[in-house]
C-alpha cells in the first residue's frame, strides 16, 4: 500500500511539473507559427506592412520605447506629448542587464517576457491547486495561456513578467509568507502602474481577515518599487510625479472616460461608421453602413436561435453552429471591433464573475481584482484596456474557476479564444494596432 500511494504521488507530482510546462510550450508555438509563418503569407494592400521571419516581428509599438530606455534611458518633457517615462522601469532594466551581457535587444526583450510567463504559469498553477484542487488550477492554467491578450507575453512586453510578479505577491500572502509579499509587491509597482492596486488591495484584505501588523507592514512595503522611481524621478526631471505627469500623453485626463466607453458601445452594437460618421456627425442622424446591422442583427439572432433551442440539436451540431457563428464574425470582424468586444468581455465579463465567486476565491484575490478594476476605469481612457485587464490576474482566476465548473461550454470558449489569439498575433507581426 505505502509503494502504490509513493508510485501515486510521483505520478501526481509529474503531471503537475508538466502540466504548466506543457501549456506554456504550446502557447508559444501557437503565438510564434501565427506571427512568423501565417502572416507572412496573409494577402495585404501595398500601404500595409509585411511582417518577415525575424526578431523584428515582435519588436512593435510599446517595444520601441522599451527599446529607448533600455538603450538611452528615460526621457520627459511636461508638455502633453507622449515620452517614455510613462513606462515603469524593471522590464527594461532586466533587458538592458541582458543586452550587457552580449544579447541583442529583440532576444532580451523576449526572453524576459516569456522566462516571467514561465514562472507566472507555475505560481499561478500550484496557488489554485492548493485552495480550489487540480481541475480548477488547469483550467487557470488555460485561460491565462489561451486568452486573446496573452499574445502580449509571447512578444517584447511586459505582460509575462508582470503576471509573475503580481501571482506571486498575492500567493505569498494568502501563504503568510510577508518577506515574500513586500519583495514580489515592491518588484510589481516598479514593472506596471496596475502594481499600484497591491498596494490599498493588501492592505484591505489585511484589514478583512485580522491579519496581524506585519501582514500591514508587507502591503505597504510593496509601495517601495514605485517610491525608488519617484526617487529617480525627482533627481534626474526635478519632479518626483513626472511619471504620473507622464501618463497624459497617453490618457490626457483622469477619470471615468464614460465618452470612450459610450464610443466603445455604440461601434460594437452599430458599428463604427455608423456611429462616428452616422450619428455623431451628422445632427439629423443616418445609416452610413446598412451591411454592417444586418448582418450584426443576423448573427445575434442566430446565436439567440442557437442558445434557445440547444436542447434539439445534439453536442456536435451546437459546437458547428457555435463556431460557424464565430468564423462568420471574424471575418466581418476589424482589430479595432475585436479590441472593443475583448475590452468589455475583460473588464465587465470577468468584473462579473469575479463578484459572483467573491465568496468562493480568498479576500486578497478579490479585492485585488476590484482595486485594479477601479484603477484601469479611473485611469482616464479605454487604449489597452482589456491588456492592461487581462495583466490582472484575479480575473483570469475567476474565469478558470468558473470554466472548470463547466467543462463542455468552456472547451467551446476556449477555442473561441485560441481563433482570436491567432487573429490578434497575425495582427501584431503586421503592425496593426491590437491594444
Amino acid at each position: 500500500m505505502v509503494k502504490v500511494q509513493i508510485v501515486i504521488k510521483k505520478v501526481l507530482w509529474k503531471n503537475d511539473f508538466l502540466f504548466p510546462a506543457a501549456i506554456w510550450l504550446a502557447s508559444r508555438i501557437f503565438i510564434w507559427t501565427a506571427m512568423l509563418l501565417v502572416a507572412p503569407k496573409l494577402p495585404l494592400s501595398a500601404k500595409e506592412f509585411l511582417p518577415h521571419f525575424g526578431w523584428g516581428v515582435f519588436d512593435a509599438w510599446d517595444s520601441t520605447h522599451y527599446r529607448a530606455i533600455a538603450i538611452s534611458g528615460y526621457e520627459f518633457v511636461n508638455d502633453g506629448k507622449q515620452h517614455n517615462l510613462a513606462f515603469f522601469p524593471l522590464f527594461p532594466l532586466h533587458i538592458w542587464l541582458l543586452m550587457k551581457l552580449g544579447l541583442p535587444f529583440e532576444l532580451a526583450g523576449i526572453l524576459v517576457n516569456n522566462l516571467g510567463f514561465f514562472a507566472a504559469l507555475y505560481c499561478l498553477y500550484f496557488w489554485i491547486k492548493a485552495d480550489y484542487g487540480i481541475s480548477a488550477a488547469q483550467w487557470v492554467t488555460a485561460v491565462v495561456s489561451w486568452y486573446p491578450s496573452s499574445m502580449f507575453t509571447g512578444v517584447i512586453y511586459t505582460e509575462g513578467l508582470y503576471l509573475f510578479l503580481s501571482t506571486a505577491t498575492l500567493r505569498a500572502f494568502d501563504q503568510k509568507q510577508y518577506g515574500w509579499t513586500a519583495l514580489w509587491g515592491a518588484m510589481a509597482t516598479a514593472t506596471r502602474p496596475t502594481g499600484m492596486a497591491l498596494i490599498p488591495a493588501l492592505a484591505i484584505a489585511a484589514w478583512k481577515e485580522r491579519r496581524p501588523p506585519v501582514a500591514y507592514i508587507a502591503g505597504l512595503t510593496t509601495a517601495i518599487g514605485v517610491l525608488l522611481f519617484s526617487l529617480y524621478c525627482a533627481i534626474y526631471f526635478g519632479n518626483p510625479l513626472a511619471f504620473i505627469e507622464a501618463q497624459r500623453g497617453w490618457r490626457p485626463t483622469l477619470g471615468f472616460d464614460w465618452q470612450g466607453w459610450l464610443n466603445m458601445l455604440m461601434q460594437i452594437a452599430v458599428g463604427t461608421k455608423n456611429w462616428q460618421y452616422g450619428w455623431v456627425q451628422n445632427s439629423s442622424g443616418g445609416i452610413q453602413d446598412p451591411w454592417y446591422l444586418l448582418l450584426f442583427g443576423v448573427v445575434v439572432a442566430s446565436a439567440y436561435l442557437l442558445w434557445h433551442f440547444r436542447q434539439h440539436f445534439n453536442f456536435v451540431k451546437l459546437v458547428y453552429g457555435f463556431y460557424a457563428l464565430i468564423l462568420f464574425l471574424l471575418i466581418l470582424a476589424s482589430e479595432q471591433w475585436i479590441n472593443n468586444l475583448l475590452n468589455l468581455v475583460m473588464v465587465l465579463g470577468g468584473g462579473y464573475v469575479l463578484w459572483r465567486l467573491r465568496t468562493q476565491l480568498t479576500p486578497v484575490t478579490v479585492i485585488y481584482g476590484f482595486c485594479g478594476i477601479c484603477l484601469l476605469l479611473a485611469s482616464g481612457g479605454i487604449i489597452s484596456l482589456s491588456r492592461l485587464a487581462y495583466g490582472i490576474v484575479p480575473l483570469n482566476i475567476a474565469i478558470g474557476v468558473l470554466l472548470s465548473r463547466h467543462p463542455r461550454q468552456g472547451y467551446l470558449i476556449l477555442g473561441v479564444f485560441m481563433t482570436l489569439l491567432a487573429k490578434i498575433a497575425v495582427g501584431f507581426a503586421q503592425e496593426h494596432w491590437v491594444g
